[in-house]
């Protein structure tokens, strides 16, 4: 192991230099990644400098998500308290399904989600679990909202019709768990949205409204906070009326930016919160934890037992069944993902998680403010996002953020919402400051101006703006 930790420790220190010399590490081609990257796997044992060396080419080639040129996923950033705690949790490597196996990392767990159902404005009724990301705590909503429909389902599976509503701005698994949980992708309702992205309260009550009398059985709403292009936030509280008029599940999947709860300043985003039965957020996005620590809370515990519990006497060996996770659980084996959450939290207090939050909304009122006031872009994101949206020169984003990255220059996406296509820089990264903003739009300046194809992309749009005008 000490051998290990000295490989770990050398590799550690060459990323960091690197990093600070290169903050995009160099484009590597899919089509040539096995010319690339020494990645064979041999009879023989391989020599210890050989191991290392292909250790460490396979690291420096890696993207690097922490840097101050990454801006393309909604996580990033590096945060020294919170990756303490995740070497520790793999050192350890604890098993979180019972307190046999977990032992006071069980109360670490227990102790972040009661913290956070507190905050919610919940009663101690309330309670959660973590999850292997978005998606899962997506699916669990989903199945707890279906078991809570029509109890039997667990015993003799879906009998009925069952509906689900979600904004057409909402995340991709809403479909895909539908199909998991036997509801049928072809029982989602998209819900279309307002110029902000945020879903029609109103087309929702209809959609309903409409499926009882046609004898489906609405079983859940997906109201999100954060959705993933726009970074938009749907009317918690107006929603909440609709599902409680029609007794529907109410979930919030607030893996992207649910993590508001966090900020007195920015949690009226999320008015109504304590309303619904079901919250996710993911900590390592907003918060900065590392991938993966996903959080689900629901208001009524019950709901856990009835959906995940399923006794195993050669599992379950102590009569300690709150400290017992697996029984809260859709998972069996779980990794430790509370532990890096915990140090997070325990170094900085609540207080600093708010800073942490608080900044990013600075960072995207830094890019927004830049983007109207140069005439060269155009601004398609609002005010209280950490998703700036815009294109520049009426280049096609995706031209521009494609050759970034292939030319190891900055890490940065585009998206879509109606009929405009845009580069999306996420503001996500709480230790970037204003300045790292501003580099990036001159660095994307920069290669604009001296790139060719970029640039004659530019002078072809122009013309044709300028026939279309005429015309």
């Amino acid at each position: 192991m000490k051998d290990s930790l000295s490989i770990f420790n050398e590799i550690v220190q060459n990323l960091l230099a690197d990093e600070d010399r290169k903050p995009v590490a160099d484009f590597v081609a899919s089509g040539k990644l096995f010319e690339t990257i020494d990645l064979d796997l041999t009879d023989q044992p391989t020599p210890k400098e050989e191991f290392k060396k292909a250790l460490q080419d396979l690291v420096l080639k890696t993207p690097r998500t922490a840097t101050d040129a990454f801006f393309n996923q909604l996580f990033g950033g590096r945060n020294d308290k919170a990756i303490l705690g995740d070497l520790l949790a793999v050192m350890l490597n604890n098993s979180m399904y019972t307190y046999k196996a977990a032992g006071p990392m069980v109360g670490v767990e227990k102790i972040i989600l009661r913290k956070v159902c507190d905050m919610i404005g919940w009663d101690d009724n309330a309670n959660g679990t973590f999850a292997s990301g978005g998606s899962m705590t997506n699916f669990m909503s989903m199945l707890m909202a279906r078991d809570a429909k029509t109890p039997d389902t667990p015993y003799e599976g879906v009998q009925g019709k069952m509906t689900v509503y979600t904004s057409s701005e909402s995340h991709y698994s809403i479909p895909k768990n539908a199909a998991f949980s036997g509801i049928g992708r072809d029982n989602v309702r998209y819900i279309p949205v307002d110029q902000f992205g945020r879903m029609n309260v109103l087309e929702l009550d209809r959609s309903i409204a409409k499926d009882i009398a046609n004898g489906f059985a609405p079983t859940l709403v997906n109201a999100t906070a954060g959705t993933t292009v726009l970074g938009a936030f749907d009317d918690i509280l107006e929603i909440s009326r609709v599902c409680s008029n029609h007794s529907v599940w109410l979930h919030v999947d607030g893996a992207y930016c649910g993590s508001v709860l966090f900020s007195k300043k920015y949690k009226h985003l999320i008015k109504g919160i304590e309303k619904v039965d079901s919250f996710s957020f993911n900590a390592h996005k907003m918060i900065g934890t590392p991938l993966t620590c996903s959080l689900l809370l629901v208001k009524d515990k019950k709901h856990l037992y009835n959906s995940f519990s399923n006794d195993a006497s050669y599992l379950y060996q102590t009569d300690h069944d709150d400290f017992n996770l697996g029984k809260t659980s859709l998972q069996c084996g779980r990794r430790n993902d509370a532990l890096k959450f915990w140090t997070l939290w325990k170094s900085v207090g609540t207080n600093g998680l708010e800073k942490i939050i608080d900044q990013q909304f600075k960072l995207a009122t830094v890019a927004s403010e830049y983007v109207r006031n140069h005439p060269d872009y155009t601004l398609y994101s609002f005010d209280d996002t950490i998703s700036v949206c815009f294109n520049y020169k009426n280049i096609p984003a995706r031209d521009i953020c494609t050759a970034l990255y292939e030319h190891s220059k900055l890490l940065v996406g585009y998206g879509t919402f109606k009929e405009d296509e845009f580069i999306r820089l996420v503001t996500i990264n709480a230790q970037n400051a204003p300045e790292t903003i501003l580099n990036f739009f001159k660095i994307l300046e920069e290669f604009v101006e001296g790139n060719n194809e970029l640039m004659a992309l530019e002078n072809s749009n122009t013309q044709n703006n300028f026939k279309t005008a005429n015309n």
